[in-house]
């Protein structure tokens, strides 16, 4: 079974997209940069979301 089918990949993809969310975040915070603090907030909402797409693609595949 390769990363791709067992959801592996997936969430590594998730965590790797809430680290940059988080680091975008706190920059946006200290710079006072709405914008960037917005795209923090989302990454790591999108980084969430595909790791819980990699947990389900785990249970499937069991």
């Amino acid at each position: 079974m390769t990363a791709s089918t067992n959801g592996l990949g997936d969430k590594i993809k998730g965590k790797v997209n809430q680290v940059k969310g988080e680091i975008k975040d706190q920059i946006g915070k200290a710079t006072n940069n709405e914008s960037l603090q917005g795209e923090g907030k989302l990454d790591k909402v999108k980084g969430i979301a595909q790791e819980k797409i990699g947990e389900l693609k785990n249970k499937i595949s069991k």
